[in-house]
């Protein structure tokens, strides 16, 4: 199977911290079955707009640290990264990928939920990087939806490698729904739960995805969670 190094370009950084729309609300207290305990955005959507990862605040409303900065929401995404998981994924995925990138990834992560934490704020706070963990793999619907939104996780790249490529194009471009997401040329060496070889779009730093409300399917929480 071919091999990808990471180089995204960090969309999660360029779009704005704005908090969920009421509709978007409404889609995750139904994908969660009770209110959302932190304020959150949708920061990835399918083409038609229908949430596909969520971006958490850092701290609950009562001000407990939230470990996992993004969380897949999306119903089929779930699913099939679950089977990855079930699968032996996690042992797998950590047995190949560069200890340095992956390293990286979790810095990079880590980064970009303490630049949403105040200057001046005191007491707990939440740690460590991906899926709420420093270092090895821990949850690969975590690697998932940190690889969506900035393009740079080793562990995100072996995931894609494995999905039908007609996933990965059903994603909306940042710059406005339905429109198509430039990716590199296919090669003949990637694989996917089906067999099928396909390119991976890339990921343009750009504005906020336009919002669909439809319900979608939490996974279970503690691995990549929202508002838990």
């Amino acid at each position: 199977m071919g091999r990808r190094r990471s180089g995204g370009t960090g969309v999660a950084r360029t779009l704005p911290g704005v908090s969920a729309t009421p509709d978007e609300r409404d889609a995750v207290r139904a994908l969660l079955g009770r209110e959302p305990t932190a304020e959150f955005s949708v920061v990835v959507r399918r083409r038609d707009g229908a949430p596909v990862v969520i971006r958490n605040a850092p701290f609950t409303a009562d001000g407990t640290p939230m470990p996992t900065r993004y969380w897949l929401v999306d119903p089929e995404w779930n699913r099939t990264v679950g089977r990855l998981e079930a699968d032996g994924g996690v042992r797998a995925a950590e047995a190949v990928v560069d200890p340095v990138a992956l390293a990286a990834a979790h810095a990079a992560c880590a980064a970009d939920r303490d630049a949403a934490i105040p200057g001046d704020h005191t007491g707990p706070r939440p740690s460590a990087g991906v899926g709420g963990t420093r270092t090895g793999v821990k949850c690969l619907h975590a690697h998932a939806a940190w690889w969506l939104v900035s393009g740079v996780d080793p562990v995100g790249d072996w995931i894609a490698d494995r999905l039908d490529p007609a996933l990965l194009a059903d994603l909306a471009d940042p710059a406005g729904v339905g429109a198509p997401r430039p990716g590199p040329a296919p090669t003949a060496d990637r694989a996917d739960l089906a067999g099928v070889s396909g390119p991976r779009p890339d990921l343009a730093p750009t504005a906020e995805r336009a919002d669909r409300a439809g319900a979608v399917t939490a996974p279970p929480v503690g691995t990549a969670g929202v508002g838990a």
